[in-house]
Formats: C-alpha cells, sequence, structure tokens
C-alpha cells in the first residue's frame, strides 16, 4: 500500500514498529558505532588500554538491535521470500500457498518464543551470561521472545487478511509524515 496508511491494528502495530525501530534500534546502532569508535581508536590504539567487556556490550547491543529487526523486517519485506513456483500456480492456489506458509511460520515462531521466554526465566539459574561482565543473558532472551511473539501478531494478522481475500500491505517507509 503506497501512499496511504495500513488500517487497523496491523497500522497501529505498523507504526509502532516504525517509531520502535527508530529510537531503540537507532539508539542501539549509535551506541555501538560510537563505543566502537572510542574503544578502537581511543583505547585500545592511543592509550593500549581497552574497556574491559567491551565485546560483551557490543554483543548484546546487537541482540537488541535484532529484536527490532524481526518485526519491523516481516512488515517492510526484508525477510526473503522465495517465490520459485508462484508465477506458475493460480491465484487461488498461490494465496492457499502463502496462508499454510503463514501458519506454519506461526506455530514455529510460537514455539520460539515460548522456548526463548523460559530460557530467559532460567538463564540466571544455568549461569547464562556474557564471559567479562557477566551480565545475564534472561533479559536479552526474554526481549527476543517479546519481538518473535509481535512477529507471530503479524503473522497472524497477515494470515486473517488473506483469508479476508485481501492482498498484505508492507511499511511504506518512503512515507514523510511521521506514521
Amino acid at each position: 500500500m503506497t501512499g496511504q496508511e495500513t488500517p487497523g491494528l496491523l497500522g497501529h502495530i505498523d507504526r509502532i514498529l516504525k517509531w520502535s525501530a527508530l529510537f531503540v534500534g537507532g539508539t542501539a546502532l549509535a551506541f555501538m558505532t560510537a563505543f566502537s569508535t572510542i574503544n578502537v581508536l581511543v583505547m585500545r590504539k592511543a592509550l593500549n588500554d581497552p574497556v574491559r567487556g567491551g565485546e560483551d556490550l557490543m554483543t548484546l547491543a546487537l541482540v537488541v538491535v535484532v529484536a527490532i529487526a524481526i518485526p519491523f523486517g516481516a512488515r517492510t519485506g526484508a525477510h526473503i521470500e522465495i517465490e520459485l513456483l508462484e508465477e506458475h500456480m493460480s491465484q487461488p492456489v498461490a494465496r492457499f500457498s502463502l496462508a499454510a506458509m503463514k501458519l506454519l511460520a506461526i506455530a514455529l515462531t510460537a514455539f520460539l518464543a515460548w522456548r526463548l521466554w523460559v530460557a530467559g526465566g532460567q538463564a540466571s539459574r544455568f549461569g547464562e551470561s556474557s564471559p567479562t561482565l557477566m551480565i545475564s543473558f534472561g533479559p536479552f532472551y526474554r526481549a527476543l521472545a517479546l519481538s518473535f511473539s509481535v512477529y507471530v501478531l503479524v503473522l497472524a494478522l497477515e494470515f486473517g487478511v488473506l483469508l479476508g481475500g485481501g492482498k498484505i500491505p508492507k511499511i511504506d517507509l518512503l512515507r514523510g509524515d511521521g506514521s
């Protein structure tokens, strides 16, 4: 849907995902850029004293970026789709095939979200933490679980659009109205 807003709950999720990607993802990327520049150029090269645990911080910041990117990438069409047979299918068969794949993706992604949530609750008990700073992976597993849960919701809404006979709209990143 170019030039118009996606209606309903999917449109509301799109707005939340855009702002989350902009602020949370942007902040994490800005941190990674600034921190790596300071750590490598100033601390490591000039002072020969790199920040202890710098790799831990960079890795965990990257997890935050990935968590934001999962549902946002799905709504912008950034995920890889292989459409080898779609052009040889009739419209109803192609729609059924896409709906079946959405259902399979919902099941697999929901299972993954559940297991990440459970792992997040058990991470500190099993000593799952960053190697240098010993930051527990629990909150990061839970962030990924929430991200995958949002992705499940997106998939379910897209499935509903397919069942209703519609075409799945994507986020239009070129719109400048802030929605």
